[in-house]
This record gives C-alpha cells, sequence and structure tokens, in this order.
C-alpha cells in the first residue's frame, strides 16, 4: 500500500500501534514519522510520565511518598497535542513541553514511572485517549515502555522496537543535548542505565511478548525502521478493510 491508500483504509475502519522499547531505541522519532504518513495522532506516553513528574517537583512532592505522587497523578490537568509535527504538552494552563525534557526530569522520572499506582492510571488514560482516537475513524500510535502488553494488548499493530545499547545512548544524548561528547554521553549512560534498571522491576520491554514483533533498529535509519513497522501496518488493514 502507498501512504494514500493506508489513509483511506483507517478512515473506514481505524487502527492503533503501539510500539515498546528501551530509552534511545528510536520508537518517539519513529512514532512521529509514522503518525505523519498515516494521518493518526501520535500519543507520546513518556511525555505523560515526564509532565507528571514536572508537575510533582514543581508542587514540592516527595517523590518517595507513592500515595502522594498517585494522588498528584489524578488531580493533573494534563492537555496533550497530539499533532506529531508539533507535540505541546500543558498541565493546566503551563505549557510544559520544553521543561520536560530537562536533566532534571531524566534524573527524576524514574521515581514516578515505577510507581504502580501512577502506572495504573497512566494505562487506563493512555487508552482512552488511544481507543477514542481509532472510533472516531482515525487512530493513534503510542509509544513507550509496556504499551503493547499492559496499555492497548489489543492493538491492531504491536512492535517491540531494540537497537544496543551504544546506538540507544548516543541517540538519547543527541536528542538532550544536541551533540555526543563524551561528557554527555556518560551523564546520559546514568540516565539511561538507571531507568531501565528501574523500569525493568515493574515493566518487561526487552523481551516481545506474544504476538509482539521485534524490530532492531540498530543500522537502520528512520525510514528503513518505518519500512519495516509499515509492513506490519499493510497486513493488518488488509485484513480489516472489505
Amino acid at each position: 500500500m502507498n501512504d494514500t491508500m493506508r489513509q483511506d483504509a483507517i478512515s473506514r475502519v481505524g487502527i492503533t500501534i503501539a510500539i515498546d522499547g528501551p530509552a534511545g531505541s528510536g520508537k518517539s522519532t519513529v512514532s512521529k514519522e509514522l503518525a505523519s504518513r498515516l494521518g493518526i495522532g501520535y500519543l507520546d506516553t513518556g511525555a505523560m510520565y515526564r509532565a507528571l513528574t514536572w508537575y510533582v517537583l514543581d508542587r514540592g512532592i516527595d517523590l518517595e511518598d507513592t500515595d502522594a505522587v498517585a494522588a498528584a497523578a489524578t488531580e493533573m490537568v494534563l492537555r496533550l497535542h497530539s499533532d506529531p509535527s508539533d507535540p505541546h504538552v500543558w498541565v493546566g494552563q503551563t505549557e510544559v513541553t520544553e521543561q520536560i525534557r530537562e536533566p532534571r526530569i531524566a534524573l527524576a522520572i524514574k521515581n514516578v514511572s515505577t510507581n504502580l499506582k501512577v502506572r495504573a492510571w497512566m494505562a487506563t488514560e493512555q487508552r482512552r485517549r488511544m481507543m477514542e482516537a481509532r472510533q472516531e475513524g482515525s487512530g493513534m500510535i503510542a509509544e513507550g515502555r509496556d504499551i503493547t502488553t499492559v496499555v492497548c494488548p489489543d492493538a491492531d499493530v504491536r512492535v517491540l522496537l531494540l537497537a544496543d545499547q551504544e546506538a540507544r545512548l548516543r541517540r538519547r544524548t543527541l536528542e538532550l543535548y544536541g551533540d555526543a561528547t563524551r561528557e554527555h554521553m556518560e551523564i546520559v549512560r546514568e540516565q539511561v542505565e538507571g531507568r531501565d534498571k528501574a523500569d525493568s522491576a515493574v515493566s518487561e520491554f526487552m523481551t516481545a511478548a506474544p504476538g509482539v514483533e521485534t524490530v532492531d533498529s540498530t543500522g537502520l535509519d528512520i525510514a528503513g525502521v518505518c519500512e519495516a513497522i509499515l509492513a506490519f501496518v499493510d497486513e493488518d488493514l488488509a485484513s480489516r478493510v472489505a
């Protein structure tokens, strides 16, 4: 299928795409590109956790107080602009699109992302957004740690995106700092390894669950990864469009 044919098929049956993977595997960049090509929304689940981390820090809530952090999730007014070419995040009336990418958020987020009560709230909220988009005759692509298994195990397309560790570190360093100097790589290594270790205690994101396709992005450019995933999209749409 070409992009026009895919968009026409999606307008008739809708689509949900779930992409999991460790930090730096390229899932955010790939998801945005796919959303643009398919004409569907992009849900950055990591941004949701980052926004809650910002909210908790902004209010001086103890990150170790799991009940207080979970309560903050339910009271936080979160608004996401799902346009993949121009995503924005607001907490209340404050736009936090840039603030949630600051290193201090990356260092603190593991305390939020491993909170089981927060994860339960996030899963419900993320699934709601995905299904609403599908029902409206469009769709949504979501990426994160457990989208294929917990948030949306019945997504139309489920992919685990992997890459070797050094490739992941370089990608994340470029994303955060705009360069890949040794100093910045080591800072990001601490962040990424800490986040992976913390999240691995509550989420399995390095091994594909049954029915989840695996794509290794090591050595592939964005176009190559997108084409690999689009093959699964085409297979799904062909099976559902009469």
